[in-house]
């Protein structure tokens, strides 16, 4: 099949064109916004096939996909928040393969390619893997929020390396100011900001291929590269002069409370490391890219490891096979598709062939830039574990190691919890 694969929209429709038009269902998690925006999306690629499109989004999506293909009443298409639960259902024979040629597509035209073909690709029923998913919508993690007015007032600049984020750290604290903003606190959830914390420095100190196996316990959780992604992690949080509150105070603020310190007069913290929805708990009257902006994360200048992102996104996938749901997974593969998407909001795609122009919002363009940077995208690791462990013992571990305990422990507590469920 020809790699460029309905680049296009006139192509698609001229595909399609031919064929008779059908009923194409999709179901996924959006509801509100969201919703009315992907809506949007599919009333685009109903016009250029002629196939009818409705969707239908649900907050239990989850379950209910699983119920819906047991019962074999499944959507054509189902749109996953995260790779676990596909990887589960390709396994049980309720997914269709991608056509021939997608996963050449997405090397070529995705940012970091490669990465988004392995986070789509499961084993089948027969055990064998094949492209299962397609990636569109995805969120940042590797961001770091800063007052751009705050960092000029004390002659700061915006670090590219790592080993200059902590020599800014350093002078921060050594001109007596407070560097960071740091909150774990999230009800009964409590502990997961830590997570992506350790998770983007597994990708700053660990190669791509060593952090999936952490994701899989192939590398157990006591293993030296996962204690040094820990106490990298500590580095910034268990520093009383680095966190606001100290390094007691991280664990007890709350992470939507913790972006407060940035906007108050002193600064109570100048850096706040969290992903691109965190604009949400900031002041109403703050404008972003204006009174607050962010920068990447960045890796180590002395490492090859490149520039790693750390994210999420949304999976789309076959439940049901037909035409109309092979002619969307096509459509999803058009600029036109990513392009509608991303003059509304809340939209990013590594999607390399894009016009960053017709972004509606600069903010996301400029988040988008750092997408399109990477060299490498991994998955939220703590969403691909197993319950018990991604959202759980991995959480409150990261508590005991701010409350004091030792990486090494915390680590083997954790592993310990993963090898209880096996």
């Amino acid at each position: 099949m020809n790699k460029v694969l309905y680049t296009s929209v006139a192509s698609l429709a001229l595909t399609v064109g031919a064929a008779q038009a059908e009923q194409v269902t999709v179901f996924g998690p959006w509801l509100g916004p969201d919703q009315e925006q992907v809506e949007k999306v599919l009333e685009g690629f109903a016009e250029a096939s002629g196939h009818e499109v409705s969707y239908v989004g649900s907050d239990s999506f989850e379950q209910q996909i699983v119920i819906d293909a047991e019962a074999g009443s499944a959507p054509n298409i189902a749109i996953f928040p995260q790779p676990g639960l596909a990887q589960d259902m390709a396994r049980n024979g309720f997914l269709t393969p991608l056509a021939d040629g997608t996963d050449d597509w997405v090397r070529e035209h995705y940012a970091a390619g490669d990465s988004w073909v392995d986070l789509g690709s499961f084993a089948g029923p027969d055990g064998e893997d094949s492209l299962y998913g397609f990636f569109y919508k995805v969120d940042v993690k590797s961001l770091v929020w800063y007052m751009p007015e705050n960092f000029e007032d004390a002659g700061y600049d915006v670090p590219e390396t790592m080993e200059e984020l902590k020599a800014l750290t350093e002078q921060m604290a050594a001109d007596g100011e407070t560097p960071w903003c740091i909150g774990l606190g999230s009800g009964a959830a409590t502990g997961w900001p830590a997570t992506d914390w350790v998770e983007d420095l597994m990708l700053r100190v660990a190669t791509p291929e060593e952090y999936d196996a952490w994701v899989s316990n192939d590398m157990p959780f006591d293993d030296p590269k996962v204690i040094e992604a820990i106490e990298e992690f500590g580095w910034f949080a268990k520093n009383d002069d680095y966190v606001a509150g100290g390094a007691n105070a991280v664990a007890a603020t709350d992470f939507r409370d913790a972006p407060q310190g940035l906007f108050s007069f002193p600064p109570q913290c100048y850096m706040l490391k969290q992903a691109s929805f965190i604009p949400t708990f900031f002041p109403d009257d703050a404008v972003v890219g204006e009174d607050v902006d962010f920068f990447y994360f960045p890796a180590y200048g002395d490492s090859d490891l490149g520039t790693p992102v750390l994210g999420a996104g949304t999976l789309w996938a076959i439940t049901s096979d037909s035409q109309g749901a092979q002619d969307l997974i096509k459509y999803l593969q058009t600029t036109e598709a990513h392009e509608t998407w991303m003059a509304m909001s809340g939209f990013l795609t590594p999607y390399k062939d894009v016009d960053t122009s017709v972004f509606g919002d600069p903010t996301l363009k400029n988040m988008n830039d750092i997408l399109l940077n990477a060299t490498t995208f991994r998955f939220d690791a703590s969403d691909l574990m197993p319950g018990a462990v991604g959202a759980g013992s991995f959480w409150t571990g990261m508590v005991d190691y701010v409350g004091g305990k030792s990486a090494e422990d915390v680590g083997a507590d954790i592993q310990a919890s993963w090898d209880a469920i096996k």
